[in-house]
């Protein structure tokens, strides 16, 4: 695996593990963040295999179909996605952040998250 594509999947690894603490001290918004930022990273990694081209953007509906993820990730990659900005700003919703998430939803984006990045790492193999 060339370094730049090890480098970015390395990366999303420690942000899903970041995702998974932030779970586990019930810091719900900021792992709906890790786990989008962790699908990021990790598509970038199989986009940059497959075509050795940088990809700009924080689309993971995008990145997924770059990336020829399977059909039947789309509807959970376009749950995730927005959390890019939903768990942030608080003008994404006209919410505060960090009252948009609990156990339950936050544990379901941890479960996609982990989902997406098992098909990930078998790409790049």
């Amino acid at each position: 695996m060339r370094k730049e594509i090890e480098n970015w999947w390395k990366q999303a690894e420690a942000d899903l593990k970041t995702a998974e603490n932030s779970f586990n001290n019930k810091d719900y918004y900021a792992s709906a963040f890790w786990c989008q930022q962790s699908v990021e990273k990790g598509l970038k990694a199989v986009i940059l295999s497959k075509s050795k081209e940088k990809i700009i953007g924080h689309s993971l509906i995008h990145l997924g179909k770059t990336a020829e993820i399977p059909e039947s990730y789309i509807s959970k990659l376009k749950r995730l996605s927005p959390q890019y900005f939903l768990s942030r700003y608080p003008d994404a919703s006209e919410d505060i952040p960090y009252e948009l998430y609990d156990e339950n939803v936050s544990n379901l984006f941890l479960k996609i998250a982990k989902e997406v990045s098992l098909w990930i790492k078998n790409q790049l193999k």
